[in-house]
């Protein structure tokens, strides 16, 4: 994939996961990529592991002051950013919204919301001034549909969506691409949370049930490559059959 050659790729909750496995597949395909966690260890031994193309950023989403740190690292240390993968998420506190802890509710709608709005108000005005970019932000069939337990997931999810949408009415014209990818349910620690909860129907699922992890990383390489020219505004679902047919995932 010779269009990633020397393009700067930041992906946020990149210590494991599909974060993790989009790092390494970018690598590969030969761009630069800095990945941001809270996780400094582990994203440093994997940086280690990808090569002088990788950075790290030690740093939290749900916090403004450390994702516009993250972008200006980009510019400083390979002189742009042409992609942001918002990927950092979670899913706890699980529970019924009667009994959920107000502070965990609403740290958890920091990182699902803000922390994506973060993303793309720090990254917008680089690209724009470079003429282009796209941003990807990972979303959820939990953003269209309610589900027991998860409604700070659910409302966070969906006002990630739509602030994917807003966020390309307003820089389409700018030459940014902004998508959102809903992967399913994926094989990563999140599914073990859920699975531990007990609650809704998700959690009754068996772990081959969910995909890998690096399938919903080549989809992302795929929605930033050219076909992310007629994609954009858009939520790719990756349970489409003929999305993972165009990936190359069938």
């Amino acid at each position: 994939m010779t269009e990633f050659q020397g393009k700067t790729v930041l992906i946020t909750g990149a210590s494991r996961g599909i974060g993790e496995s989009a790092a390494r597949l970018f690598a590969k395909a030969g761009a630069n990529v800095a990945l941001m966690a809270r996780s400094g260890d582990r994203i440093r031994n994997i940086a280690a592991e990808i090569g002088a193309n990788a950075m790290t950023i030690t740093g939290d989403v749900s916090k403004w002051g450390d994702v516009e740190r993250a972008v200006q690292a980009c510019v400083q240390s390979f002189g742009g950013l042409d992609i942001l993968i918002n990927n950092a998420g979670v899913i706890e506190p699980i529970s019924p919204l009667i009994s959920a802890d107000p502070a965990g509710w609403g740290a958890a709608m920091d990182i699902n919301l803000k922390g994506p709005f973060y993303g793309i108000r720090a990254a917008a005005p680089v690209m724009k001034a470079a003429g282009g970019g796209t941003i990807i932000t990972i979303s959820s069939g939990a953003a269209h549909n309610p589900l027991e337990g998860w409604s700070h997931y659910c409302s966070g999810k969906a006002g990630a969506s739509m602030l994917t949408r807003c966020a390309d009415l307003e820089l389409r014209g700018a030459g940014l691409r902004i998508m959102g990818l809903s992967p399913g349910t994926v094989a990563t620690q999140m599914q073990r949370e859920i699975k531990a909860s007990g609650i809704n129907p998700v959690s009754t699922l068996n772990w081959e049930d969910h995909i890998p992890a690096d399938w919903p990383a080549r989809c992302l390489m795929w929605m930033c490559g050219p076909a992310g020219d007629t994609l954009r505004g858009q939520e790719v679902s990756l349970r489409d059959e003929e999305v993972r047919k165009q990936v190359g995932l069938v």
